[in-house]
């Protein structure tokens, strides 16, 4: 689930750097424009996945911390 999460993460910051330097939207390009239902679903996908993404941060420090634990204890 994270290496999906990731992925589509970058393609949605991808599309986003599409728009920034050529405003040129893929998504809604390949999709059939902004307002289609498919191009929605993948904006709704993209944005969950950059949601469950937030949970890599705080999963990281905690595995981090489990280390560092472990580590002082042997």
């Amino acid at each position: 689930m994270d290496t999906t999460a990731l992925i589509l993460s970058i393609i949605g910051a991808i599309n986003w750097g599409l728009i920034s330097l050529f405003q040129f939207d893929l998504v809604a390009w390949l999709c059939g424009g902004q307002t289609a239902w498919l191009s929605r679903v993948v904006y709704g996908i993209v944005g969950l996945a950059g949601l469950w993404c937030i949970t890599l941060l705080f999963r990281r420090d905690r595995s981090a911390n489990r280390d560092v634990q472990r580590r002082a204890a042997t």
